[in-house]
Formats: C-alpha cells, structure tokens, sequence
C-alpha cells in the first residue's frame, strides 16, 4: 500500500482528513454523506448481521445517520475518534467505512480500527487498503503506539485482512459481543507502530 495523500483542511467547524491510496481513498465523513450512508447501512442491514446487531428501524434513516456524523465530528475534534468512508476512486461512490476510535493516550496510546465493506465490493482488497491507511495515519499523524481490532472466530475473511495488514492474532475474548441473541466469542488482534 501506498499513502499517496494525506490531506487535513479546515472546513466548516471541523477538519476533514483525506488519504489516498491505489484502490480507494478514505475520507472522514461529513454531515453531506448522511444520505450515502443511510443507503450504504441499509443495503448491508442483513449481510452485516452476520458479525453485529441488527439495528432498531430508525437507525437506518438519513436522520439517525447524520446525528452519528455529528457525534462523530465532535470526536474528531477531540482527537477521539476518527471515522471515515471508503470510497471508489475518482467518484464520490461510498463503499464502506471505517474508525480509528477509543484512541487513548499514554501510558496506553492505542485505539482500536473498525470497519465494515459494501457486499458487492467483499474480496477486492479494498478492505485491506484501507485498514493499512487507517494504521498508518494512527502511528504517523495521531503518534500511537498500537491498534487493537476484535473479529468474530467465525470471520474468516476478516482475519484475513487483518493479517494481510501486519495484525497479529493475541488471544481469545470469550462471549465478548452479544450480536442478535447469542455472545460470541473474538479474536483480539493487534500491531505495533514498530511491525
């Protein structure tokens, strides 16, 4: 992966951080992208349900998700979180998403990374492209140390990525998520600003 561009520009009571890589290029959201992501979280709704909760009916709607874009601006003007789409070069076409959040600072400076990837865009290495760039503007912009991710053990193609992207397997979080009537057990996976 190559970091082509990293961008952070003042707009509108906020920063909007861009990074361009060979597949893709991620943007932290705006409050304009409510409705692209309105439609990206509803088109996924039941793919997604394989590896997280099903979500109450208002959260798919452009209402819901343009209040989560403002939380997370808020965040990212903390430096607690950053969340950003993935989308389709050269066109504002958004793909998926996804967050370097619970950032904490020292003595612990680590976050965990997030994502998730539009079922038709699966398998491209897209998702791979864009956790890389996510870790890279972790320990070069932010200054962490490490970035933590938990999988599902039944994820396979998550795993995948995750090892594709430097991360090493560290253990097993028992009965860690309850995701839509039963707790399921992760993965946790972690790399080092140094790896």
């Amino acid at each position: 992966m190559v970091l082509k561009i990293w961008n952070l520009l003042r707009k509108k009571g906020g920063n909007v951080v861009t990074i361009k890589g060979d597949k893709c290029y991620i943007r932290t959201f705006q409050e304009k992208d409510a409705r692209s992501l309105t439609g990206l979280v509803s088109r996924n709704k039941y793919f997604w349900s394989t590896y997280e909760p099903l979500q109450r009916p208002e959260y798919y709607t452009i209402d819901a998700q343009y209040k989560k874009i403002q939380e997370s601006l808020y965040l990212m003007d903390s430096k607690r979180e950053f969340t950003f789409g993935i989308f389709e070069h050269g066109t504002n076409n958004l793909i998926g998403h996804i967050a370097l959040y619970a950032i904490k600072r020292l003595p612990y400076s680590s976050a965990f990374v997030g994502y998730a990837m539009d079922e038709i865009y699966v398998g491209k290495g897209i998702v791979t492209e864009a956790v890389n760039m996510v870790v890279r503007f972790a320990f070069d912009q932010i200054g962490l140390h490490r970035v933590e991710a938990y999988v599902s053990t039944q994820n396979n193609a998550s795993m995948r990525v995750l090892e594709k992207a430097g991360f090493q397997q560290e253990g097993l979080l028992r009965k860690l998520l309850y995701i839509n009537g039963q707790w399921v057990d992760h993965y946790m996976y972690a790399r080092l600003e140094d790896e």
